[in-house]
């Protein structure tokens, strides 16, 4: 449960990704990340007129890993229902 206008995360990351989804009115402060072959990414929206409602602050260390803080690409229902789309190969052919 978030109480506060400021949520602290620390993640040691190691081979792997940390992905963080984030929307309209949360910042991501990823200044306090060690990297040791890896990379952070932090995509702020462009244009966001919405006032700040909570900063995000991201520490620990990446190694061989990456931490990426980006806006979700699907449209909040598609998240909420979680279905996944259909590839064309495992279509029943229409007759």
């Amino acid at each position: 449960m978030i109480t506060g206008p400021v949520l602290q995360i620390e993640a040691k990351v190691r081979g792997g990704n940390l992905v963080l989804l984030t929307k309209p009115g949360i910042e991501v402060d990823a200044d306090g990340v060690a990297v040791l072959a890896g990379e952070v990414r932090v995509r702020q929206s462009a244009g966001s007129k919405r006032p700040v409602i909570l900063t995000v602050e991201v520490s620990g260390e990446a190694w061989d890993g990456n931490i990426v803080a980006r806006r979700s690409r699907r449209a909040r229902w598609r998240l909420l229902l979680r279905r996944p789309r259909l590839r064309t190969e495992l279509r029943s052919p229409k007759e």
